[in-house]
């Protein structure tokens, strides 16, 4: 991070061509801030940066606080996040490998994926059709695990044969390969053999999307 002065400095290039060809003050800056100038004053003696005042300063002006602050440029800063990408991430929400278990809170967090994995989901513009869901039970051993997280793709709800998806049957959701047994019956079935078929109708199963990948929890 850049010194006081340093920031106080370009503070005082900005707003200088806000007030015209006059020096710039240390009372200039403070006003501009919003602070007292005396309270500046003692803030400028400790070297203490009022980071909240810069905040709404760089706002209003649509300026780079990362630049005010440390000298990064918008741009490294851009070349620096289009690294990354973030898909929902339902904490609330089991996909039950077992017994089935169905808790649906509307609030999710954004996890963070990197460049690779946003190509294996689709791409970018796909991500918007892209939500993480946690795995529970055994059922669906080895190939998923309790804890895993799963990306469901909620554009795949037109079931083929052998595809893993999740599927929500009454109040339950369960995570699943399906085999279609005829035009009304679906069996959902465990990669785990000690776990038994489960057999449904078409009209009482909704399918919420095919799981695609599977993350591991960071720990």
């Amino acid at each position: 991070m850049l010194a006081f002065d340093e920031v106080l400095a370009r503070l005082k290039d900005i707003v200088s061509s806000e007030l015209g060809d006059r020096k710039v003050l240390d009372k200039d800056v403070a006003e501009a801030l919003g602070i007292a100038p005396s309270y500046f004053a003692v803030l400028k003696k400790r070297g203490s940066i009022p980071f909240a005042s810069i905040a709404d300063f760089c706002a209003q002006r649509k300026i780079s606080i990362n630049w005010l602050l440390y000298d990064q440029t918008p741009k490294s800063l851009e070349e620096s996040t289009e690294k990354y990408a973030t898909i929902r991430y339902f904490r609330q929400i089991n996909a039950s490998a077992g017994n089935g278990a169905f808790n649906w809170e509307e609030s999710f967090e954004a996890i963070r994926i990197d460049e690779a994995f946003v190509e294996l989901l689709g791409g970018r513009s796909h991500l918007k059709y892209i939500d993480a869901l946690e795995v529970r039970g055994d059922s669906m051993e080895p190939l998923l695990y309790d804890g895993d997280l799963v990306a469901v793709d909620r554009s795949h709800q037109d079931v083929r044969n052998g595809g893993i998806y999740v599927v929500r049957i009454d109040e339950e959701l369960f995570i699943k390969q399906m085999e279609r047994r005829d035009e009304k019956i679906w069996a959902c079935i465990s990669i785990n053999p000690i776990y038994p078929v489960i057999q449904v109708r078409a009209s009482q199963m909704h399918i919420i999307g095919e799981a695609i990948a599977v993350m591991k929890k960071e720990p």
